[in-house]
Order: C-alpha cells, then sequence, then structure tokens
C-alpha cells in the first residue's frame, strides 16, 4: 500500500525492499541507476542518491564502482561457539571452529611491543606505566574463512608474564597459533576463568573496509578477559559482522577453577 505522507526517498526504498524480499531482484541483480531512479520516480537526483544510500546501508545492496548497484546476496548465519571448555581441543580456536563447519581458516596479523592505553590497563589491572616502557605486546589480527574476511580482533597480552618466554609471540615461535588458554598453560598460567561482555555498534570506516562490508554496517562486539589465578593474563576486542554470525556460548558445569 502506497503511503504519499511518507518521504520520496523512503517510498523508492520499500519498493526495491520489497522487490528483493520476494525474489523479483535476486541476488547479483543490477538495480536501476540513478538517472533510471529519476525517470520512473520523478524524483531528483537527491532523493535517487538517498535511496540508493540507504538500500546500502541496509546491506540490502553493494556499489561496484564504475558498474553499478546489485543486490547483495543474504549470508548464512554461522553459529560461532564461545566456550570456555573444549576438552582436549589444542591449536587455533578460530581454525577448529571453522574446520568444524566445513570452512577454511586463515589469518594475517601484526604484533608490537607498546604501552597499554588506559581502558586496557584497568582490564589487566597494571600498574601505572613505567615513563614510555611498553608494557603489553598487541596484535592487531584479520580473521578469514574461505577467503573472506570475517571477524577482527585486537589482543594485549602483560610482557612481564610473557617476555623472555617461547610464547612472548602468539605467533611465532615453538606455540606459533595456538590459543591464549593452550599458550599460557605452557608457561605455567594456566587460564581457569575468563568472561566476554558483548555489545553491538555501527562498525568504523576501517573496520568495514577490512571486513568488506558496506560503511555503516552493524558489528558485533566482544570485550574478552582471560584470568590465571586472579592474574589477567590476556584482554582483546572482537570485532564481527553482525550479518554474519550468532554466538554460542556454552560452559562446562562444575568445571573445577
Amino acid at each position: 500500500m502506497d503511503h504519499p505522507d511518507r518521504p520520496l526517498w523512503l517510498r523508492i526504498v520499500e519498493h526495491f525492499r520489497q522487490q528483493i524480499a520476494t525474489g523479483q531482484l535476486p541476488p547479483g541483480a543490477r538495480l536501476p541507476s540513478r538517472p533510471e531512479i529519476m525517470r520512473e520516480f520523478g524524483v531528483s537526483d537527491a532523493v535517487a542518491k538517498q535511496a540508493a544510500r540507504v538500500l546500502i546501508s541496509e546491506g540490502l545492496a553493494v556499489a561496484r564502482p564504475g558498474s553499478g548497484t546489485y543486490v547483495r546476496g543474504k549470508p548464512e548465519l554461522q553459529r560461532l561457539v564461545r566456550a570456555w571448555y573444549r576438552g582436549n581441543r589444542s591449536g587455533s580456536p578460530f581454525a577448529g571452529e571453522m574446520e568444524a563447519q566445513g570452512r577454511r581458516a586463515a589469518w594475517d596479523y601484526t604484533s608490537r611491543t607498546t604501552q597499554a592505553p588506559t581502558s586496557i590497563r584497568e582490564r589487566l589491572r597494571l600498574s601505572e606505566p613505567a615513563g614510555d616502557v611498553p608494557d603489553v605486546l598487541r596484535t592487531d589480527y584479520v580473521f578469514s574463512a574461505d577467503g573472506h574476511p570475517v571477524m577482527l580482533s585486537t589482543s594485549w597480552e602483560p610482557l612481564d608474564i610473557t617476555r623472555g618466554t617461547p610464547v612472548v609471540m602468539p605467533e611465532e615461535g615453538p606455540h606459533a597459533g595456538r590459543g591464549v588458554a593452550e599458550r599460557m598453560l605452557v608457561i605455567g598460567h594456566p587460564v581457569d576463568d575468563w568472561r566476554e561482555t558483548v555489545g553491538a555498534r555501527l562498525g568504523t570506516a576501517e573496520e568495514c573496509a577490512k571486513l568488506a562490508h558496506p560503511q555503516g554496517s552493524v558489528m558485533l562486539t566482544i570485550e574478552r578477559v582471560y584470568e590465571s589465578r586472579g592474574r589477567a593474563v590476556e584482554t582483546a576486542d572482537i570485532v564481527l559482522p553482525a550479518d554474519l554470525y550468532l554466538l554460542e556460548y556454552s560452559a562446562r558445569m562444575g568445571a573445577v577453577k
């Protein structure tokens, strides 16, 4: 039903939403250009541009520079299990989860020593910094599944725990690519507690670009802290596109700490 009191751009958006929902415009179909929308609906270029922008921001369409705007295929939601107890599984937790889904995992990373910012110092319960002396190892990750970026993570580990040990570099050395819990166990810091705080927000321009998502896409955020005997041994900020994953949490009942 038409609603003439609604803004013109919204009426155009609803028109294309309906065509996409019913399959009249299937994934990969090219949407009309702005001049074509202007002629068909009798609107200005500004209105046509606004309608296209909304369809892209809602994840219904994707713009390909020099080619046009196309209907975006709806990705199939995957479950990402956030479980404390994983039995005797070793190696990368992300790789194990992707393998369970029949998908190929890969990741790029950069690691560097730095001084923890205030918010990270609070999570790790670090004392006041000593001048400009680095006190954490920061590792930035871009995780991919079947060649497509699906998750970002920034991890901080206190150097007073890992410095001089074979696990100081998460992705180098004899224990490269292992999960935090497995690496910390090697140096006598068994992870016996954890917490994750989950939220949602619009992705930054940089996050959307890294995850190959339209600007303004909604992201799930996870703030994680791992502890060993009451001492925080790692914290991470994890970002995932909300249209790709459902988070599933589980823990072993009665697990001994």
